[in-house]
């Protein structure tokens, strides 16, 4: 592919169906925050609008990773030509739908809860990185085209489809954007068996986590405090200018340390895995970043959480 649209950087955090303006919207409003926002602020333009942040950078189809159907899932979209591209790193089921480049959609299924994105513009030697990430991942591929002269570029990515089999459990990787932004991206496969967050990343980033995850399903993990390591769920939300909505019509994925840099914090994640039994044995990760504007933002929006003792406590 050449001439890549770049997203630079940014967050979207889509709001559930009951949070949002005209009831025509529910659904379909999200919230944006960019590279040195100050805080989050209002799309201009619906999600599935092709002028929409995520829409922009959609239309470009390259190859996409799916929760359904069947696990192991690793919900993602890579698009890339022979100088950069964009990893897009979403919770949104049956997204984006397998079209051409440019047919860009929001599905039906992605409406009623919220729903996170992270897209983070990387130059191309940084691709073959990310698709050994990938292939940790053990990810279900339903829409792949590597052209000849990229896939001996990348050619992690020119192998991700059929789900490749792979022996390595688990990988934390630093990836610098193009704009020169460390980022660590954690990828774990089935192998691994355990909580991503509990069991790996709090302790690597050496910080306490508030987690927000899907919890409308079997299994979910509590909070979490052996091992002197602090993992608290998260119960009751409100991103920017969002009225407060509960963890139970949220669908996103992600993570915040409870402090900021200062005090050995700041850190914010955004991936494709929940906190429960079934998801232990299942490929995903995360992608982290330590950025005062963007642990400000998404530590404002945790309120209540889950204790350790199963009490709701101001997070």
């Amino acid at each position: 592919m050449t001439n890549v649209l770049v997203c630079g950087r940014f967050y979207v955090y889509k709001l559930p169906r009951a949070v949002g303006g005209r009831s025509e919207e529910e659904g379909l409003e999200y919230l944006l925050l960019e590279k040195g926002s100050e805080a989050w602020a209002k799309g201009s333009v619906n999600i599935n609008h092709t002028n929409g942040a995520v829409g922009r950078t959609v239309g470009q189809l390259y190859t996409c990773c799916t929760a359904h159907p069947p696990p192991p899932l690793s919900p993602g979209v890579v698009v890339l030509d022979k100088e950069q591209g964009f990893w897009l790193v979403h919770s949104t089921p049956h997204f984006p739908p397998p079209q051409q480049a440019g047919n860009y959609s929001y599905p039906d299924t992605g409406l009623t809860n919220g729903q996170s994105f992270l897209c983070v513009t990387y130059p191309l030697e940084r691709f073959h990185t990310i698709g050994e990430q990938l292939h940790i991942n053990q990810p279900h591929v339903y829409d792949c085209h590597v052209p000849e002269a990229l896939a001996s570029l990348v050619p992690s990515l020119s192998t991700l489809s059929p789900p490749p089999l792979t022996p390595v459990s688990n990988r934390s990787v630093v990836l610098n954007s193009s704009e020169g932004t460390a980022f660590i991206s954690f990828a774990k496969g089935a192998a691994f068996n355990n909580d991503l967050y509990h069991s790996w990343v709090a302790r690597e980033l050496h910080c306490p986590l508030l987690v927000q995850f899907w919890v409308r399903s079997t299994g979910v993990l509590p909070s979490d405090c052996s091992e002197g390591v602090t993992v608290l769920n998260i119960q009751l939300l409100s991103p920017g200018p969002s009225p407060s909505f509960n963890n139970t019509v949220d669908h996103s994925k992600w993570a915040v340390s409870p402090e900021g840099a200062q005090a050995g914090g700041g850190w914010v994640c955004v991936g494709d895995i929940n906190r429960n039994h079934a998801e232990e044995r299942r490929g995903g990760g995360t992608v982290c970043l330590q950025d005062p504007l963007v642990w400000k933002a998404y530590r404002s929006a945790a309120l209540q959480c889950q204790d350790c003792e199963g009490r709701t406590t101001t997070c």
